[in-house]
């Protein structure tokens, strides 16, 4: 629980959109003054045109998403726009037990806004029909798979039927909802018999290319043709001429969505779906309304501010990702987040949270396992300090952490990953009811790179780590090789500060050779093995010790003395006459050690050390009776 106050998720995509920007304003606005918390579930879906590959893997997300923690859910599956993507989120909701209003598609089972999208569509082919006395009209439909085409294409022929006029009027060309198609649509229309007066466009972004291609043709709106558009986008708005559209009432959508829910708690609601109707609203493309000059210069300079805004805000982007570029650990970002995160807008909250595995790992760690469900905060930026930090780890079923501020919060949730890998996710709560920008999804994308890099660098360390390790050990035995003892042996007596007494040991088998012949070289292998494991667990004492080749093993002991000498000799039969007793094989393992204790610097020579234990190794072989190789 956030607060003492109703949470409701909206579940939606592409929020900081153009066209979308303005829907989760008008629901903060009613949210404050309904008194209840919003948890938006943004995805970004496609980024630009091709790349879908985000998306497709961004719906990991919701696997980790406990519906169980909101008293409401609003659905918003406009903006989606990788397929299966929205479906996919209809079935995670369908589990919710707590009520669901879908705002901009009919889904089964949930409440519905119902968008009377044929009343707008008739309106604006009525004004033309009616208000201008236009009787050659054409319509610029989006692709005839989309169901929102569908209802705008059968409104218009409904319509010109109604008038007695042909149904397709002069044409009906198929769009895309985009701005690609206008060039086609130009040449489709002004290659009919008969020209049109009028162009119903089935929504802004095809009026607004198709107007700049009639242009380029000498043709001028509204004074040759006139156009009108659907959805009432800001482009629509800012273009010359502004474009006559029809526009959804996201304020009227944001109140009846949030009451419909609140009255589902109260028990006090009566009607499963609550109908919206659009309203037309004119802008110069039909010729109703006439240029402001003053308020148009208005709206440049405002353009202008933005797109300096805009490019000082790339600027911003481009210096993160060169600082994010030299991170080499999870804790360096925070500082560069809080340092260099002036273009996202202002901001209160910004937390980043990452998977841990049962073993308390980070997803960037490349020995992560699986997750836990429990998430670490890796950044923790909260600038009034209302929410309790978690000691150890938050756990999905509360996604966001507790306020001491019973106000209206309004935050949003995305999903950090980088192509296939969920690393977990990122909350902000913006100042003033406001919503993040573009660049905040920038950081985000780019601090999942930096993630993904940090766990690719983890495993090529590691990897390094073991491969250096493996160039240093014996593989039969586990103890250092000779490279390995030269390299720790020679280091420890290149510390010395002042003269020490040093200690080298040459410990050689005896009898390997008749083993071998015997037994066989995997009874040689056992009895080096075991004569290793013998060395090693008298190494007490801070000794070196590694296996020099064949059944030969070297040790040297920094700061040692001749009362841990003979402890280790002593240590030396104990542990061989254990081994011996407890086996049950048909040979011994036995030795023959030489030692040399001596005082020396750091300028001592390990190879002259060697030398003389090496001596005394071989005269304590020969001494023995019935002596083997």
């Amino acid at each position: 629980m956030i607060n003492s106050l109703k949470t409701i998720g909206v579940f939606g995509c592409q929020f900081t959109s153009r066209y979308r920007m303005n829907m989760p304003k008008f629901f903060n606005d009613a949210a404050q003054e309904l008194g209840v918390n919003l948890v938006y579930i943004n995805f970004l879906g496609k980024i630009g045109d091709k790349n879908a590959e985000y998306g497709e893997y961004e719906l990991d997300l919701i696997e980790y998403i406990d519906l169980d923690q909101f008293d409401g859910i609003i659905f918003d599956g406009e903006g989606y726009n990788v397929p299966g993507m929205a479906d996919a989120v209809i079935e995670k909701l369908r589990m919710a037990k707590c009520p669901v209003v879908s705002i901009s598609s009919h889904v089964e089972g949930f409440y519905n806004i119902v968008f009377e999208d044929s009343k707008g569509m008739r309106a604006a082919i009525e004004h033309f029909l009616d208000v201008h006395k236009f009787t050659k009209i054409g319509f610029m439909s989006g692709y005839l798979t989309h169901p929102d085409a569908q209802i705008r294409l059968a409104e218009f022929r409904k319509v010109m039927r109604e008038r007695g006029l042909p149904e397709d009027g002069v044409g009906v060309f198929e769009g895309d909802f985009w701005f690609y198609k206008g060039k086609e649509a130009a040449d489709f229309f002004l290659s009919r018999p008969e020209r049109p007066e009028a162009i119903v466009c089935a929504n802004d972004y095809m009026a607004l290319s198709l107007i700049i291609e009639l242009k380029k043709r000498g043709l001028f709106v509204p004074d040759d043709i006139a156009i009108s558009g659907y959805d009432g986008s800001p482009e629509g708005k800012e273009f010359l001429p502004q474009i006559t559209s029809v526009t959804r009432e996201r304020s009227e959508i944001a109140h009846k969505s949030l009451e419909l829910i609140l009255r589902i708690i109260d028990g006090t609601n009566d009607s499963k779906h609550i109908h919206i109707t659009p309203k037309l609203t004119m802008g110069h493309s039909c010729g109703c309304k006439k240029l402001d000059f003053r308020l148009e210069t208005e709206n440049v300079n405002r353009i202008h501010g933005q797109h300096t805004e805009l490019l000082n805000n790339i600027y911003d982007s481009e210096s993160s990702i060169l600082k994010l570029n030299k991170v080499d650990s999870v804790e360096m970002l925070e500082d560069v987040f809080r340092e260099l995160a002036v273009n996202v807008g202002e901001y209160d909250t910004f937390m980043l949270m990452l998977h841990t595995d049962r073993c308390g790992r980070l997803s960037c760690d490349s020995d992560f396992d699986q997750p836990s469900g429990q998430f670490s905060p890796i950044i923790w930026l909260d600038k009034k300090n209302e929410h309790k930090k978690p000691k150890l780890l938050l756990n999905c079923s509360e996604l966001i952490p507790p306020t001491s501020s019973e106000s209206p919060h309004f935050y949003y949730i995305m999903s950090a990953h980088c192509a296939e890998r969920m690393f977990g996710y990122a909350l902000i709560e913006m100042a003033d009811n406001n919503i993040f920008n573009e660049f905040f999804n920038m950081w985000l994308l780019n601090i999942s790179v930096t993630l993904e890099t940090l766990l690719k660098n983890d495993r090529i360390n590691k990897l390094i780590g073991t491969l250096e390790d493996q160039s240093i050990h014996d593989g039969l035995t586990g103890m250092l090789n000779r490279r390995g003892f030269d390299e720790l042996a020679r280091g420890a007596i290149r510390s010395l500060s002042e003269k020490k007494t040093v200690c080298t040991m040459v410990i050689d088998m005896d009898g390997l050779k008749r083993i071998n012949d015997v037994y066989g070289h995997h009874e040689g292998d056992r009895a080096i093995r075991e004569a290793a494991n013998i060395i090693t667990k008298c190494c007490d004492a801070g000794e070196i010790a590694g296996r020099a080749g064949g059944d030969e093993f070297y040790i040297f002991a920094p700061e040692y003395s001749e009362k841990k000498l003979l402890r280790f000799q002593e240590r030396l039969k104990n542990q061989t006459e254990l081994v011996n007793n407890r086996s049950n094989k048909p040979y011994k393992v036995e030795l023959s050690y030489g030692t040399f204790l001596t005082d020396t610097d750091s300028s001592g020579m390990l190879d002259g050390f060697i030398k003389i234990s090496d001596s005394r190794m071989y005269e304590m072989k020969m001494s023995k009776p019935n002596r083997r190789k």
